[in-house]
Parts: structure tokens; C-alpha cells; sequence
């Protein structure tokens, strides 16, 4: 019909008013860097994404500006694999994909009081903004990432900068203190403050909001959290005890399992990290005999040990990634 629309969009007639609720769709999980091999290979891995994007709500892309890559997320391996195989066959690109990266989050474990006041004077206005409050971690099963609360009273703050210390908890959110993830589970309650009658401005309380927030999470004893996945596995009977000790050694936690026929259907969480390359190691254990699907469950806290370890590992790969790119630390 060549009707312009895109995922989540409500098709009806003309004289009826009505538009259905949109659909629920969670964060990425993984991502995976791309890049083009030649300079004319930009323009149709453009088009790609521009429609990608439209037609899947699940599927995010977003340009780097550190690395100057252009990084696509989504649900799974596989998922990222079929659209980078559909841009090089359908739009006829070029591309080098980078190896998956898991997108990890921070969040905060005990209260933490902030009291941060941001004073510069330079030859005109100059800029003067205050505030002091709390940060309360909200927990991993909250149902939200963020929350702002304002209990300014006596007019301490003027009401409209109370809008512009929110804006700068969330710009702050977007990089973590521990490897620069996304800060989730966060709730900021603005206590008081002060504000100068010719010097206080927007990007005053903005600028000192940020310094705020990150002096907060700072000393909140912040934890990395992984991305944990739902998986559910059928196969035959005989291949239930190899299974289920290679799920456990990817420090997976069995769910539950069932006879179902002849085969035995098990559910498990497993962390996303060590999931890469399931499908091939899982045929191994079967003899191919197996099928397995996935998808994400939630968030949760990184063991101490291996948060080191990612956290190592993480760091590593930026270093690098600057060297190559000649930046010196």
C-alpha cells in the first residue's frame, strides 16, 4: 500500500479518532561496534539504519563520539547479526563489525548526602548556583530508573531553576563513576540551596547539578549490574546432566525443569556475558539435538570478583582503543 509508518503506529479509518497504546519495549542488552570499509560505504549503511530503526523498536543505533563508531544495539547476537548480514546484502555495504559488548549499568547501594555549591566569577556576570539534598538508591526491582523530588521550601531555590537541577541529575546519569555506564536506580531529593539574585542562571544550577550528582554516586559505593537473560532450553534426557553443568559453570541458576514428551525442557537465568557462543557449544553438547531460546529478564549486581574482573577487562579495552586512535592519555 506504501503507507509511511513505522513500529507502534495505530492504522484506522479516517473518521475514527483512535490510537492504541504503545508497545513495551526493553533496553538493549548488547552491542557491537560498526564501521564502514570505504568512505562509500556510509551513505547505505545510513539508509540501513534510518530504516532499521523505524521498522524495530528493539533495535537502537547511535554514533560514538570517543571512538567516531557508529554502535547498533539490540536483543541478542543474533538479533545484530541478521541486520548486519541485511546491510550487506540488501544495501550492498562494507562493513566491519566489532565483537559484542555487553551494556552494563551503575547503581548506587547506600544514601549519600551531597552539598555542592558551583561559584565562578569571571569579568561580567559571573555564575553561582546551590544545592543540597540526597541520594537513595531505589533497589534493582524499583520498576523505574530515575526519580527527582523537590523539598525546597521558603523559596531558597527559585522555582524555575528547580527544573534545570533536574536536568543535570539526568545529563550526570548518562556516565557512571565505575567504567562510565548509565547510572540506573537512582532517586535524587533536592533538600535546599541558594541562589544569587544576578549571577544564579539555568546553566548555573545545570553545571552544578552534574558536579552534585557525581560527588553523590561517587560516594554511594556504586556497583556495575549485568544484564540477566531468561533462557529456556528443550532437549533429550540424556543430555540433561551435561546441560545443566554447563549452565551452572556460566554461573547460570536453574529455574526450573520439566519433562516434556521425550524431552526435558529446562529454564535458567544466565548472565548475557557469558552467554556468546551458546548456540555452537550448546550443539556440541547435543549432538545438535537441542533447540534454546533467550531473552532478557532484568538487572543484578555483579559479583565482587567478577565486577573486578569486568571492570579490568573494560578499561583494558578503552586504553587501547585511545591508542590506536593516537589519543594519549
Amino acid at each position: 500500500m506504501g503507507i509511511d509508518c513505522a513500529s507502534g503506529d495505530t492504522l484506522c479509518d479516517p473518521t475514527i479518532n483512535v490510537s492504541l497504546e504503545s508497545m513495551h519495549c526493553p533496553e538493549p542488552v548488547i552491542a557491537v561496534a560498526i564501521k564502514p570499509e570505504r568512505t562509500a560505504d556510509r551513505e547505505p549503511i545510513s539508509k540501513a539504519l534510518a530504516r532499521f530503526t523505524r521498522e524495530d523498536p528493539t533495535f537502537h543505533t547511535h554514533h560514538d563520539e570517543k571512538s567516531g563508531e557508529t554502535i547498533i544495539s539490540g536483543m541478542g547476537e543474533l538479533h545484530l547479526d541478521v541486520y548486519i548480514e541485511r546491510m550487506r546484502r540488501e544495501y550492498k555495504a562494507n562493513i566491519i563489525a566489532g565483537p559484542p559488548k555487553v551494556q552494563y549499568r551503575e547503581a548506587p547501594t547506600v544514601v549519600t548526602l551531597f552539598n555542592y555549591k558551583h561559584k565562578k566569577q569571571t569579568g561580567g556576570a559571573g555564575q553561582y548556583a546551590h544545592v543540597v539534598g540526597r541520594l537513595i538508591p531505589l533497589g534493582t526491582d524499583a520498576g523505574t530508573d530515575y526519580e527527582f523530588e523537590s523539598q525546597v521550601a521558603g523559596g531558597r531555590i527559585p522555582t524555575e531553576y528547580i527544573s534545570s537541577v533536574n536536568k543535570g541529575f539526568r545529563m550526570a546519569r548518562s556516565r557512571g563513576p565505575l567504567a562510565g555506564f548509565e547510572v540506573v536506580g537512582a532517586r535524587m531529593i533536592l533538600e535546599d540551596g541558594s541562589a544569587h539574585a544576578v549571577d544564579s542562571s539555568d546553566l548555573a544550577f545545570q553545571i552544578c547539578a552534574r558536579a552534585a550528582f557525581r560527588q553523590a554516586i561517587r560516594n554511594s559505593k556504586p556497583v556495575l549490574l549485568e544484564p540477566i537473560m531468561k533462557v529456556g532450553i528443550e532437549l533429550p534426557s540424556e543430555f540433561q546432566g551435561s546441560v545443566m553443568g554447563d549452565l551452572a559453570a556460566r554461573r547460570g541458576t536453574i529455574i526450573s525443569s520439566e519433562m516434556k514428551a521425550n524431552a526435558v525442557v529446562i529454564h535458567a537465568e544466565v548472565p548475557l556475558a557469558n552467554m556468546f557462543g551458546y548456540a555452537t557449544d550448546l550443539r556440541s553438547l547435543t549432538k545438535g539435538q537441542a533447540t534454546f531460546s533467550m531473552e532478557f529478564a532484568c538487572y543484578r549486581s555483579t559479583p565482587p570478583d567478577i565486577q573486578e574482573d569486568v571492570l579490568t577487562r573494560i578499561r583494558r579495552e578503552r586504553d587501547n582503543d585511545k591508542r590506536r586512535a593516537g589519543v594519549t592519555q
